[in-house]
């Protein structure tokens, strides 16, 4: 996939920004790989993980300069791609931020893919 996604606090990303590269989430660095999903994987992460999180942006990341990403069966059988190095902030294409609902959902940007 040419394409890649990242769910980043927005704090997250202000930290990433100052360093030029972000090392991943406590969950990332715990799992020692960076958790990214598909296109079409996004709101069920959304929904499993971020439920009521706010201040949420969405990376859209090229894949062609990622050197140790590797697309993993997660425990669902469904396929991630897991990035094992810290992410160069060069590779982010744009960023979308995610709105949420009064149910504590999110809403996507229409224009994200």
């Amino acid at each position: 996939l040419k394409y890649i996604y990242k769910i980043i606090n927005n704090e997250e990303l202000k930290k990433a920004k100052s360093s030029g590269s972000y090392s991943g989430s406590s969950k990332d660095v715990e799992d020692g790989f960076i958790h990214f999903s598909g296109e079409d994987q996004i709101e069920n992460t959304l929904r499993k993980y971020y439920v009521g999180q706010e201040n949420l942006i969405l990376l859209k990341i090229e894949t062609l300069n990622l050197d140790h990403l590797i697309w993993e069966q997660a425990s669902d059988g469904n396929f991630f791609p897991h990035l094992y190095s810290p992410l160069d902030l060069k590779n982010v294409v744009e960023e979308f931020a995610i709105s949420i609902k009064t149910d504590g959902s999110h809403q996507l940007p229409k224009n994200f893919s």
